[in-house]
């Protein structure tokens, strides 16, 4: 189990990506010691216009991008360097580029061995 005195905190930090940029952030968490993440691939709107297109002859509208939602739990890096690793990886200057949050996470359990607190990141 973890130590009462232990001050660090684990930290999730989440990031909607282009799917493209997934290989860059990647590598910036590995160089700034953070590469355990979770990818899943999602679906959203934001800031980036809706595109139009057409398909047999009828025409559609797509206002759901696809993006990569990258989670990133932190106990021994500073959440805020991994925010600005994805960051600097991520973008390209344009709309739809996406977004980084860092949420503060109550309790971490890990199952095999039953630690608890940052020591189960």
């Amino acid at each position: 189990m973890s130590d009462e005195s232990d001050d660090r905190e684990v930290k999730l930090v989440t990031a909607f990506i282009r799917p493209d940029k997934l290989g860059e952030v990647k590598t910036g968490l590995v160089d700034v010691g953070a590469p355990s993440i979770t990818v899943t691939n999602v679906s959203g709107r934001g800031s980036q216009p809706a595109k139009k297109g057409q398909w047999r002859g009828e025409e559609y509208t797509v206002d759901l991008h696809s993006k990569v939602k990258v989670e990133c739990y932190v106990a021994d890096v500073p959440a805020e360097e991994v925010a600005e690793a994805i960051v600097e990886a991520a973008k390209t200057g344009d709309p739809g580029d996406g977004k980084v949050f860092i949420t503060p996470v109550e309790e971490a359990y890990q199952i095999r061995t039953g630690t608890t607190g940052p020591d189960a990141v």
